[in-house]
C-alpha cells in the first residue's frame, strides 16, 4: 500500500459502498444529487449568514446603539463569547434530537430560529437587547453547525467525505465573498439613495431576514425525506466527555484537538475582527463614514475570501493525497505566516495586510478540512461521535479565547492582538505536529 493510501485510509473496492454519485462523490444512505445541492447551498448560506452578522456588527454598534470605537472590540469579544456558550449548550441538544426527529426538520428549524434573531438585531435598544438577539441567533446556528457534519456523514460515502469537506469549505467560501462583496455594501447603497443610517441598516437587515425565512422553507423540501432509522445507543454526556478525553493518548487524536483549538478560534478572528479593525481604521484615519469604512473593509475581505474559495477544494483534495499530519502542518505553517505576519502591518488598507490576508483565507478554510480529515481518519469507530464531540469542544473553547481574550487585547493593545496571539497558537501546534508526524498512523493500522 502506497503512503498516501495508508496516510488517508483509503477503502478497498470490497468496502465501497454503492450509491448515487454527483460530482465525483459517492452518496449514501438514500440520497440524492438533488439533496446534495441543497445541502451545499444550506452551507453557502449559513456561512454568508455567520459572516454577516459579527461583520456587520461594528455598523450596528455605531450607527444604532453609538457606541464609541475605543469600547466596540470589548463589547463584539462578549457578544461572541456569550453567543459560543449558547452554541457548546445546545449542539449536544439539536444532535440528540435530530436521532428523534430527522436531520431535515431540525436544519429547517435552525434557520428559522436564525432568521428570528437576524430580525430582532437592528431592532435592539441596548446592549442587553442586542445581547439578546444575538443569543437567539446562536440558538440557530449550533443547529445549523452540527446538522452540517451529521449530513456529510449521511448523505456521504466514507471514501468521498474529504473531497465532499473541501467542496464544502468551497461553498461556504462564496457565502464568505457574498457577504463582503454585496451585502456589507448595502448601507452605502440604500445611503446613497437618500436613506438614513439607521434606515439603511433596518433594510440590511430586513433583506438578511428575509433570505433566512426563505432558506429555511427550501430546506424543508429539498433536503432528504428518506432518512434512514438513527437508532444509536446514547451514551450519557459525562461518558462522551470521558471516552473523547481519553481519546488523545493517541498521537494524532491530541493533534487533531490541539488544531482544531487553532481552527476554529481563526475562524472567530476573522469573524470577529478584522471587519472591526478595518472599519475603526476607515473611520478614525481616513475620515470614513462607517458606512463608507465597511464598503472599503469588504475589498480586503473579498481577497481573503477569494484565497479561501479558491483554496478549499485544493485542500481537500490534498488530505486524500498525502499524509494527512503533513496536510495540516502546511496549513498550520500558513496560519502562522498569515496572521502573525499582521505584527508587521500599520495600514490595514494597504498591500502587508493583502498579502496576510491571502494567507489567513488560504490558512482559514485549511486549518479546518485537514484538522476535520484527521479527527475522521483517527477516530475509532466505537467512539466515532465521542471523539468528534470532544473535537468539536476545543474548537468551542477556541473560539471563546478568540473572542474574550481577543477582545480585551483589540482594545487594551492594538488592533492585531489578535491575530498576532493566534498566529503564536498556530506555531506551537505546527511544531507539536512536526514532532509527532511520523508516529501517527491512521486508527485501523494502530494497535
Amino acid at each position: 500500500m502506497t503512503e498516501s493510501a495508508k496516510a488517508g485510509g483509503a477503502k478497498t473496492s470490497a468496502e465501497t459502498p454503492a450509491g448515487n454519485r454527483f460530482l465525483g462523490l459517492t452518496l449514501a444512505g438514500g440520497a440524492s444529487g438533488f439533496n446534495m445541492v441543497i445541502f451545499y447551498w444550506a452551507c453557502l448560506a449559513g456561512i454568508l449568514l455567520q459572516t454577516f452578522v459579527p461583520q456587520m456588527q461594528p455598523y450596528l454598534l455605531t450607527e444604532f446603539l453609538h457606541i464609541p470605537e475605543s469600547q466596540q472590540g470589548v463589547v463584539s469579544g462578549d457578544l461572541s463569547f456569550w453567543s459560543e456558550l449558547v452554541i457548546i449548550a445546545m449542539v449536544g441538544f439539536w444532535g440528540t434530537l435530530s436521532d428523534r426527529v430527522g436531520r431535515r426538520p431540525i436544519m429547517a428549524l435552525g434557520y428559522l430560529i436564525m432568521a428570528v434573531g437576524v430580525f430582532f438585531y437592528p431592532r435592539a435598544q441596548s446592549y442587553e437587547a442586542l445581547l439578546a438577539a444575538r443569543l437567539c441567533f446562536a440558538v440557530g446556528a449550533a443547529a445549523f453547525s452540527v446538522m452540517l457534519v451529521t449530513l456529510i456523514a449521511d448523505y456521504v460515502a466514507d471514501h468521498s467525505r474529504g473531497k465532499a469537506t473541501g467542496m464544502m469549505g468551497f461553498f461556504n467560501g462564496i457565502g464568505a465573498l457574498i457577504t463582503v462583496m454585496v451585502l456589507l455594501r448595502l448601507p452605502k447603497m440604500f445611503q446613497e439613495a437618500g436613506q438614513t443610517p439607521v434606515a439603511a441598516g433596518y433594510a440590511t437587515y430586513w433583506i438578511m431576514g428575509g433570505l433566512t425565512l426563505a432558506t429555511a422553507v427550501v430546506l424543508w423540501f429539498g433536503l432528504n425525506k428518506r432518512e434512514a432509522p438513527h437508532r444509536e445507543q446514547r451514551q450519557s454526556l459525562l461518558q462522551q466527555a470521558r471516552d473523547g478525553l481519553l481519546a488523545a493518548k493517541n498521537r494524532g487524536i491530541a493533534l487533531a484537538y490541539g488544531a482544531s483549538f487553532v481552527a476554529r478560534g481563526n475562524l472567530a478572528i476573522v469573524g470577529t475582527f478584522f471587519t472591526l479593525w478595518l472599519a475603526n481604521y476607515g473611520t478614525l484615519e481616513l475620515g470614513m463614514s462607517r458606512a463608507e469604512a465597511m464598503a472599503q473593509a469588504g475589498l480586503i475581505i473579498a481577497i481573503t475570501q477569494t484565497a479561501a474559495l479558491l483554496s478549499a477544494p485544493l485542500f481537500g483534495l490534498l488530505t486524500d493525497r498525502i499524509n494527512r499530519v503533513r496536510a495540516l502542518n502546511l496549513t498550520l505553517a500558513l496560519a502562522f505566516l498569515g496572521y502573525g505576519g499582521t505584527w508587521f502591518v500599520d495600514n490595514p488598507f494597504g498591500i502587508g495586510m493583502i498579502l496576510c490576508g491571502v494567507l489567513i483565507g488560504m490558512s482559514e478554510v485549511g486549518c479546518i478540512v485537514t484538522s476535520s480529515v484527521l479527527i475522521a481518519q483517527q477516530s475509532p469507530r466505537r467512539i466515532r461521535g465521542a471523539v468528534i464531540g470532544v473535537f468539536n469542544l476545543f474548537g468551542a473553547v477556541g473560539i471563546l479565547v478568540a473572542s474574550k481574550v481577543g477582545g480585551i487585547l483589540f482594545d487594551a493593545w492594538r488592533e492585531a492582538a489578535p491575530f498576532i496571539t493566534f498566529g503564536l497558537f498556530a506555531l506551537v501546534v505546527l511544531i507539536w505536529g512536526l514532532l509527532v508526524g511520523g508516529k501517527v498512523r491512521p486508527v485501523d493500522e494502530a494497535d
